[in-house]
């Protein structure tokens, strides 16, 4: 029998009111922020091995904030070369509000911007057709395998643009948050498309031992405030359930067992702590480096 519930990514609006929730109530873009600026700086020194220009490949820019982050971290790393960087994001709206941040900062004299609203698929099939020899210095996938069909095939393409000493990020949830449990525990009975994958670190990690590719592993401890999905018909709470669970209205669209078990699940202290009155969920990341084949 087919899945009834839908993808909550087949709605971008109430995908973008539900990720502008989650980043409310969250502190993933401050955790991102602090590897970024406090240990990624010692991660990729190597990147150009001392050319005068880099070429930088953003999948899933979303409105820009990482991705200018990750420009300032290399323009202090490396103060003297220019980038072109390839900020690549679906959303018209996202690319939007990347274009407008990107235009009050003052400090970008040195990048050329392309801007590409495209998925990383139809990003790699343009680059194809294009049949350009140019490579990638440095790739960063941040937040966005859950939305492609392959994420193998992904990363393979991705890593095969690598120049030499370049490097390849990948973010995603780590395999032991909450996101970890609810995914394994509940994965099958949520929203099965093609272009929503539930996968975490802990998938790629697997993926890359399995085929012998190296790689470097950094935690990033986050935690998000989920209190409100607990109290029935609430707005805040219903659109973080859509956020955790990628499916479209949840809360009015899932079978009573399959809600009351993701909710106990939620507050399970596999997932999340309480205090004070407040159910915080394990939220921590995991950032995955790759070097050139």
């Amino acid at each position: 029998m087919a899945n009834p519930l839908k993808s909550l990514f087949c709605d971008d609006g109430r995908y973008q009111k539900s990720l502008k929730m989650f980043l409310e109530c969250s502190s993933e873009h401050q955790c991102m922020r602090d590897f970024i600026h406090n240990v990624l700086p010692d991660v990729v020194p190597s990147i150009g091995n001392g050319k005068s220009h880099l070429n930088v490949i953003g999948l899933g820019s979303g409105s820009g904030e990482n991705d200018l982050e990750m420009l300032s971290m290399l323009r202090m790393k490396h103060p003297w070369v220019t980038v072109d960087n390839e900020g690549v994001e679906p959303s018209s709206q996202q690319l939007h509000n990347y274009k407008v941040l990107a235009s009050k900062n003052r400090d970008l004299d040195h990048v050329k911007f392309t801007w590409n609203k495209m998925t990383a698929l139809e990003f790699e099939e343009h680059w194809k057709e294009k049949k350009t020899t140019t490579k990638a210095d440095f790739i960063h996938m941040i937040q966005m395998l859950y939305c492609v069909k392959d994420p193998e095939a992904t990363i393979d393409f991705f890593q095969s643009l690598l120049d030499n000493n370049g490097k390849l990020l990948i973010i995603l949830v780590s395999g032991e948050s909450g996101w970890g449990k609810l995914w394994n525990t509940y994965k099958h009975q949520l929203s099965n498309t093609e272009i929503s994958q539930y996968v975490t670190t802990g998938d790629i990690k697997r993926l890359l031992d399995s085929k012998g590719v190296s790689y470097q592993s950094y935690e990033l401890p986050s935690q998000m405030d989920i209190t409100e999905c607990f109290t029935e018909g609430d707005e805040k709470g219903e659109l973080l359930l859509d956020f955790l669970t990628e499916v479209l209205d949840f809360s009015k669209t899932a079978p009573p067992e399959l809600k009351e078990g993701v909710l106990n699940l939620l507050r399970h202290p596999d997932c999340s702590t309480e205090s004070d009155g407040k159910v915080v969920f394990n939220n921590n990341l995991e950032a995955i480096v790759i070097d050139q084949k």
